[in-house]
């Protein structure tokens, strides 16, 4: 990860300091027994402690070396890889250690480095130093948690570009179209007797959230991506949603009984429909009962419908049962067991969950409505709430700062835009703000 290019923190990050100093490690590869198992270290004492195991390699420069226990008892014959700050993963001094798998050799290698002043890791806390020392922003450090969750190649893709910073570079560039507007405001409040006609302007402002406006409108593919997508299979009673469920999944997730009413909850399997993670559903026989439990799971059912991502509607063909169903997500109607009845008509999706038949054509279709729904083009898409919510935020105050009947005001909500974008990223300070202004007015003359 060396190659991630430096972002320089604002003056508030760099003043600020780990939650927990010191010298750290962690196993930076998979749990379990393998044949190979990379113990990562980071801190001022990297380099003392890994002095202390072996004779120090070059930098950067794999080498193989013998790794010593502070009593000299021999741990394992591994490659040692010595990072010097700044040009590290953390920018900190940090090392790897490419060791046997076993977890007599891990164990033993991680008492040497707590016996040498080491202490383990806590979760997430390279990536964390990252961020502190400038490394990264806050966009990439979270890409680099969204890369480790990927499951398929559409994720892996998603989170790849973020961490190449391209959703950091349209937030900068949004926050330093701000911080002008901000040092215009700024100057209209210091300097109201001299004549500065494009402090008034609000195309610029105006612009800004109409960009800001079209990104939030992105119908949260982003975030479908990343967290996975939601069908729920939804029908009349026995006709055949659990069986679908099974047939698609490939395994048997529900139980099957010819009678009605068997799924009294909801039952969640993770599929992959191409290449993408969905979640399926299976619910309750959408009917009218007065058995509580039954009437709970129908309750459930359509609830689960009204926030699902799609919802597919199964009916039987040998007995097609009207019902109706509140939702906003995208509809695809489904005819089951063809095996026993023709399709209700010549246009309708029909299957048979027993036999198998019209299961590839549905997958088909389903994997296109789930690449539509995740389907984004021009700048990465917003892949979390919380950048959602910052997002709102500024888009609001823009709109408030345009129609505010003072400088004053309009200052204030140009200063609420600029934190919230910052708060994306978490690099804004006071210090950009008055370097732009000096940079853009000539205050001192």
């Amino acid at each position: 990860m060396d190659q991630i290019a430096d972002r320089s923190a604002s003056p508030e990050v760099r003043r600020r300091a780990p939650a927990s100093a010191g010298t750290i490690f962690a196993l930076a590869s998979g749990a379990g027994r393998a044949a190979v198992a990379v113990m990562r270290l980071s801190g001022p004492d990297t380099g003392e402690i890994l002095a202390s195991l072996c004779r120090p390699p070059p930098p950067r420069r794999a080498s193989l070396r013998g790794l010593r226990a502070p009593d000299g008892e021999m741990l394992d014959r591994a490659l040692v890889l010595w990072l010097p700050a700044p040009a590290s993963y953390t920018g900190e001094d940090c090392a790897e250690l490419f060791l046997h798998g076993g977890h007599a050799v891990i164990d033993a290698v991680s008492e040497a480095l707590v016996a040498l002043g080491a202490r383990p890791a806590e979760a997430g806390e390279f990536t964390r130093r990252a961020f502190l020392n400038g490394r990264m922003d806050l966009l990439e450090a979270e890409a680099v948690a969204d890369l480790v969750e990927a499951e398929t190649g559409a994720q892996r893709r998603q989170a790849l570009r973020q961490l190449e910073g391209e959703l950091g570079a349209l937030y900068r560039d949004w926050a330093d179209r701000l911080r002008r507007l901000l040092a215009n405001a700024e100057a209209a409040i210091d300097f109201s007797d001299q004549d500065l006609p494009e402090i008034a302007d609000d195309a610029p402002l105006e612009g800004l959230r109409t960009a800001i406006a079209a990104h939030l409108a992105d119908d949260h593919r982003g975030e479908r991506l990343r967290d996975g997508l939601t069908i729920v299979v939804a029908g009349p009673p026995n006709a055949g949603k659990s069986s679908l469920i099974n047939a698609l999944s490939g395994r048997e997730v529900a139980i099957v009984s010819p009678a009605p009413g068997t799924t009294r909850d909801t039952l969640e399997t993770r599929v992959v429909l191409g290449g993408l993670p969905v979640t399926l559903i299976d619910t309750a026989g959408l009917r009218e009962s007065t058995d509580p439990v039954e009437a709970e799971g129908v309750r459930r059912a359509r609830t689960r419908a009204a926030g699902a991502d799609l919802v597919l509607i199964l009916v039987d063909c040998t007995a097609p049962v009207p019902f109706a169903l509140d939702t906003a997500a995208p509809v695809l109607a489904v005819a089951n067991k063809t095996d026993l009845a023709p399709p209700p008509g010549p246009d309708c999706l029909a299957v048979s969950a027993l036999t198998g038949a019209g299961l590839p054509e549905l997958r088909t279709r389903l994997a296109g409505l789930v690449e539509t729904l995740t389907r984004a083009s021009g700048p990465p898409p917003l892949t979390r709430a919380r950048h959602r919510a910052a997002l709102c935020v500024a888009e609001a105050a823009l709109a408030a700062a345009r129609t505010a009947p003072a400088a004053e005001l309009r200052a204030e909500e140009l200063r609420l835009a600029l934190a919230a974008i910052g708060r994306i990223t978490g690099s804004v300070s006071v210090e950009d703000i008055l370097d732009t202004i000096f940079s853009s007015f000539c205050i001192g003359k």
